[in-house]
């Protein structure tokens, strides 16, 4: 879908008139696009009111209504133009005009207050003339900001036509093109699936390996690795290594992957993400709904709005639309409901009748192969929640509707029909809220295409509502098999490829693929023979529609071999056999072409290049491999789509994830007249589980030329809201977002470890003591979460618990006999089976000492020296003695021990310099004491708490 905006007039404030000036360097850079013309269009050139803008004889021309007071009464320019404050710029442009008269070349703010960095009053006649102008700006334009060069025309009394070529614009040092910086390395910014694989993608120009660190949220590296180098990588025109950190299983968030001064975005190692992101895919629907309101109780207050074009002031109404003046057919529609095609207000058959069938495939896979209750009724927040209908049924129904209200009605002619399509009767500004959209509605012809496409939705809607809803079931299948017969009668009304205004065109030459479609949608669900003539008949039988460039609105046989391939028919088996080896053939190429890529992505085109919508392809093709592992189970193909998965959500060179609502670095600013925050502060961006279009080489509007001239395909974007080429979102899009979003989420492990570690090897014992010992023991191990800590276990009670695979027990009993196992934990809370059993006995108490004490006694005096020897086997780390007095003895004054008393009781600690005492070593410590009446010796002396020899 293509829209323009222009912004007002410059407000009036001559400045400095400089012609004749010295061209700019070479070092600088064109600002304007398509100054010659020479595509024989003015776009993004746009006339202002009062004007006519046309390119005639290669030269851009603008006949001006005379009459006008001011020279920007009439004017013409280009938006968009970037500027840079303090930097020099050199104007040239070719003029004449019909009358001479004084035209104005202005540079400056395209919006309010319309500030001016240069204005230039030259007169134009009959002869072509040649002007240069150079000013230095005053004010900073970004590309694609609010900057604009203007003629001025006005201010004439009659009519008069003025011509224009080779405009350029030289000047400025920031180069055009390219992306904001951001980090060297791109991961899948919102989550990776536990148990898959884990790759990322590195810019680097070496040659060698780099090392990789992988950090949990707290920023602790948790494992590391070595990068491996591609070389040079076409699609990105980047250097490129790979990462693959798969072996790394323990689910959690902020997870980043540093290599040297380069950090990713976070992610996570979860299945969370996906999950989500299956509902949030799905929600852009209801959001896109036309003829309802949006109602904040399912979408919150930011992204509710009222009922659009339901005939209430301003909106002339989707209840009574008229065909195109043009072609004079006689009835009104009333064609309301449906989805919002794109970022537009238009609604299109071919593009609905596909993003119809993807969600209503969806479901009909997951019941057939997968887990369809991810999908049932009260699962997404719409207003049908509850009704006892699955609600991607529900959603899917109310594009299914509208596509049954686009058909002829009998009696008329070319009854049975479908007509392509409805929208306003111009282009929408942006932005435009749907129920503010004022313009007239405009049905386009019926088309073969758009009457296959009703046909092949209804007769699948019809197989899946027939236990639902059996009477709707049958008012579908009788619209289906209606359509399907005008279009038998009428196999080639295409649509006009010139009818562009005010909605996109979605021509389609070839209908062949259509006639596929609805013929294999309706044999599948009626059974009939005509139906299976018309499939078996087919020049793209047998999965012939299968390639690597990938299905989309315009080539839809594929849609009907999937149905072929997932609904019983009596077709022979070795045809269905046919079509899922073109299934898995083509699986198998994008394997072998992404196994190429530094950013691996299921697309491909003949010369390389991306093209509009490539994300919808991607997305498109990840079914495909999705399919090839349905039918298959081979690993390899799960993990492509994935890959796919992975690609969309930040691997990828513009290191955006292409999801809004998904990632550090989402898209916010597609192209959409109501997500339009980036225009108007008062509107919302995109909502979560909105799909970018994504790279597109053409660059086919005007801010995505100025921004990414000579961009390599897969940098072929900017989020930018007026990128429309590069940025907009659209329903079948999304309905492939949707399908493949549901089936990794319900192939994603859970992430919840339900299986224990490995156990521990058999214990070895040293250091044995009287009250410890020293165990030791082989690691164990944990693929999924891993291994988090050890218990030292001895009759049912926990000795000790520890990270490492040491343990040192203390607090152990003298000459007791021990049995003690080890047993592992993972990040699960998991426990292992016990590890084989270790004795020992512990030696009998005993303190491993003698003390000597003897004292020189004075009248009511004494001084007594105490001498320790360690005669144990192993040093005392530290030592406390005690001892009682027999007496009324008193400790006054002490050294070489810290000295305290209770009663008879006397204690001494090491102090911190004799504390360790090796074995053999004796130690020497005393004290003053006072005693009345006898002095006897203490006969008992304890170390440690033990007693001494």
């Amino acid at each position: 879908m293509r829209a323009r905006r222009w912004h007002g007039v410059l407000a009036v404030a001559a400045l400095g008139l400089a012609l004749n000036a010295p061209p700019a360097s070479a070092a600088d850079y064109e600002r304007l696009l398509n100054g010659t013309f020479s595509s024989g269009t003015m776009d993004p050139w746009w006339a202002g009111s009062g004007t006519t803008g046309h390119v005639t004889g290669g030269e851009f021309c603008t006949d001006v209504t005379g009459g006008t007071a001011n020279g920007y009464d009439a004017l013409s320019g280009q938006n968009g133009v970037p500027f840079e404050a303090g930097q020099q710029y050199t104007l040239t442009f070719d003029a004449h005009a019909t009358t001479t008269q004084q035209i104005s070349a202005v540079a400056g703010e395209a919006v309010s207050p319309y500030r001016q960095i240069s204005r230039t009053d030259v007169t134009v006649t009959p002869t072509t003339q040649h002007f240069t102008v150079t000013f230095t700006s005053t004010l900073d334009f970004p590309a694609a900001g609010d900057g604009q060069l203007a003629f001025w025309f006005g201010g004439q009394a009659a009519d008069n036509t003025v011509c224009l070529d080779n405009i350029s614009l030289i000047g400025g040092v920031v180069p055009p093109g390219g992306l904001p910086p951001t980090s060297g390395i791109r991961v899948n910014q919102d989550g990776y699936a536990p148990g898959l694989p884990k790759k990322a993608t590195l810019i680097s120009d070496s040659t060698i390996p780099l090392t990789w660190t992988l950090k949990n949220a707290a920023g602790t590296a948790v494992t590391t690795g070595q990068t491996r180098p591609r070389g040079a990588d076409a699609p990105s025109g980047e250097n490129v290594h790979e990462i693959d950190f798969s072996a790394f299983d323990v689910t959690g968030t902020g997870y980043t992957l540093t290599v040297g001064t380069e950090t990713s975005f976070p992610f996570a190692i979860s299945a969370d993400g996906l999950k989500k992101l299956r509902y949030d895919s799905l929600a852009f629907f209801y959001n896109q709904r036309s003829g309802i309101p949006i109602d904040a109780k399912y979408v919150g207050a930011e992204y509710a709005r009222p009922a659009g074009h339901v005939n209430v002031a301003p909106n002339q109404g989707d209840n009574n639309v008229p065909c195109r003046s043009d072609l004079n057919c006689g009835y009104t529609l009333d064609v309301r409901g449906g989805w919002y095609d794109a970022g537009d207000h238009g609604k299109y058959v071919v593009n609905g009748g596909i993003a119809a069938w993807e969600l209503l495939d969806e479901y009909e896979r997951a019941t057939r192969l997968g887990d369809a209750s991810a999908l049932g009724d009260g699962k997404l927040a719409i207003p049908e929640q509850g009704n006892g209908v699955p609600d991607i049924l529900d959603e899917a129904r109310w594009e299914v509707d509208f596509l049954l209200s686009m058909q002829v009605p009998d009696g008329k002619p070319n009854a049975g029909m479908v007509h392509h399509k409805i929208h306003d009767a111009q282009w929408t500004a942006l932005p435009t809220r749907p129920d503010q959209d004022s313009q007239p509605r405009r049905l386009s012809a019926p088309s073969t295409a758009a009457t296959l496409n009703m046909a092949a939705v209804a007769a699948q809607a019809a197989r899946l509502w027939r236990t639902i809803d059996a009477a709707y079931a049958d008012k579908l299948l009788a619209a289906a098999e209606k359509a399907y017969a005008a279009a038998k009668a009428h196999p080639a009304m295409l649509a006009d490829p010139n009818d562009g205004t005010g909605g996109g065109t979605y021509s389609d030459n070839t209908v062949t693929d259509e006639f596929y479609w609805a013929a294999a949608e309706l044999f599948a669900t009626t059974g009939k023979s005509a139906y299976r003539t018309d499939v078996t008949g087919s020049s793209l039988y047998r999965g012939v529609s299968f390639n690597t460039h990938g299905f989309d609105w315009g080539s839809t046989g594929a849609l009907g071999d999937i149905t072929l391939a997932l609904v019983p028919t009596d077709l022979p088996a070795a045809d269905i056999t046919a079509i899922k080896t073109a299934i898995t053939t083509t699986a198998d190429s994008h394997l072998t072409q992404m196994a190429a890529m530094g950013y691996p992505a299921p697309y491909r085109t003949a010369d390389g290049t991306y093209e509009w919508g490539s994300n919808g392809l991607v997305a498109n093709n990840g079914v495909v491999l999705a399919l090839a592992y349905d039918l298959t189970k081979q690993e390899k193909y799960r993990d492509g789509a994935f890959a796919a998965m992975d690609y969309l959500l930040g691997r990828n060179p513009a290191n955006y994830s292409y999801v809004s609502g998904h990632g550090d670095q989402p898209v916010k600013n597609v192209h959409h007249r109501f997500w339009a925050h980036e225009v108007d502060a008062a509107l919302p961006i995109a909502p979560p589980g909105a799909l970018s279009g994504g790279p597109n080489s053409g660059l086919q509007d005007p801010t995505a030329a100025r921004l990414l001239a000579g961009c390599a395909p897969q940098r072929c974007f900017v989020d930018d809201i007026e990128a429309y080429s590069v940025n907009e979102v659209a329903v079948n899009w999304n309905a492939a977002l949707a399908w493949l979003a549901n089936w990794t989420a319900e192939k994603a492990p859970s992430g919840v470890d339900t299986t224990a570690p490995s156990a521990p090897g058999k214990p070895t014992v040293a250091a044995v003591t009287s009250t410890g010992a020293t165990l030791s023991w082989t690691a164990s191990a944990d693929a999924e979460s891993g291994v988090t800590g050890y218990e030292v276990v001895s009759g049912g009670k926990v000795l000790a618990t520890v990270t490492g695979t040491t343990a040192t027990l203390t607090g152990l009993s003298p000459s007791t006999a021990y049995s003690v196992v080890v047993r592992a934990r993972n990040g699960a809370g998991l426990a292992s089976t016990d590890s084989p059993a270790a004795e020992f006995t512990t030696t009998s108490e005993s303190g491993g000492c003698t003390v000597t004490y003897a004292a020189n006694t004075w009248s009511g005096g004494f001084t007594a020296t105490v001498s320790m020897k360690n005669t144990g086997t192993t040093a005392w780390p530290s030592w406390t003695l005690g001892f009682t007095f027999p007496g009324n003895q008193k400790v006054t004054q002490g050294w070489s021990a810290t000295w305290s008393q209770s009663g008879a009781n006397v204690t001494a600690k090491a102090m911190s310099w004799n504390g360790s005492v090796a074995p053999g070593q004796t130690i020497a410590i005393g004290f003053n004491g006072s005693y009345s009446g006898s002095n006897g010796n203490p006969t008992a002396f304890t170390m440690n708490g033990k007693a001494c020899g």
